[in-house]
């Protein structure tokens, strides 16, 4: 009898994205569960009733939560098409930059999207201060994974997707170009050349209309 594996997330999410391309890379077969963000299902909420929130990974009837976390289980779970550099300064290093970007980048996206229009410019500098970071990581690398996707790949790209995306939503100047970011916009265009990328990223238009929707949702809430 194989694994029984189950993944509750949201299309549309980056770090649910995260975990379908990990699992993807494996080989694993598994079930996906669309969640309702706006109507958690009990099932959520009795697996992940510290944080309640997506992704949730149940393999063998065990959850396990938080995206960073659950790709370094599909790691030491599933040893083959690593995703992990084996030296161990390299895995640290990678570690490293995901929590970089999970507690920099990813931080400002939720302050930029509850933001009032005084206080986006400010934000925007910040954010575009660790994207130069990046970039700056970049310079030396095609892909941080090496020859194919890795560990890092896949922390990073979706979170560069929503920002491409919000953008256009919010109708702004642009601040993800070729001009101001060179090396991370053509990593981001290697990387949608990438089979399972291309195979798991959220149609744009379906990306767009979900944003329009979260702006407009958080536009209106009570102030």
């Amino acid at each position: 009898m194989g694994d029984e594996v189950k993944l509750i997330g949201k299309s549309i999410s980056a770090f649910s994205l995260r975990i379908e391309v990990a699992l993807k890379l494996k080989g694993i077969h598994y079930e996906f569960i669309e969640e309702d963000l706006l109507n958690k299902s009990p099932l959520l909420l009795k697996l992940n009733p510290v944080h309640q929130k997506i992704p949730v990974l149940i393999h063998n009837g065990k959850s396990i939560v938080e995206s960073l976390v659950i790709l370094e289980y599909i790691e030491e779970t599933w040893k083959n098409n690593p995703i992990l550099p084996k030296d161990h300064y390299d895995r640290a290093t990678a570690r490293f930059w995901a929590k970089f970007i999970d507690e920099k980048i990813v931080a400002l996206s939720r302050k930029y999207l509850l933001a009032k229009d005084e206080e986006i410019e400010e934000i925007l500098k910040e954010i575009s201060e660790h994207f130069k970071i990046l970039e700056n990581q970049l310079k030396r690398n095609e892909l941080f994974g090496g020859d194919g996707i890795g560990y890092l790949d896949i922390v990073i790209f979706y979170i560069i997707y929503w920002y491409q995306t919000v953008q256009e939503v919010k109708q702004m100047d642009l601040f993800i170009t070729k001009e101001k970011f060179p090396d991370l916009c053509n990593y981001m265009e290697k990387l949608k050349e990438i089979d399972v990328i291309k195979e798991s990223i959220t149609p744009k238009e379906k990306f767009l209309d979900y944003h329009r929707f979260v702006f407009e949702f958080v536009k209106n809430l009570p102030k």
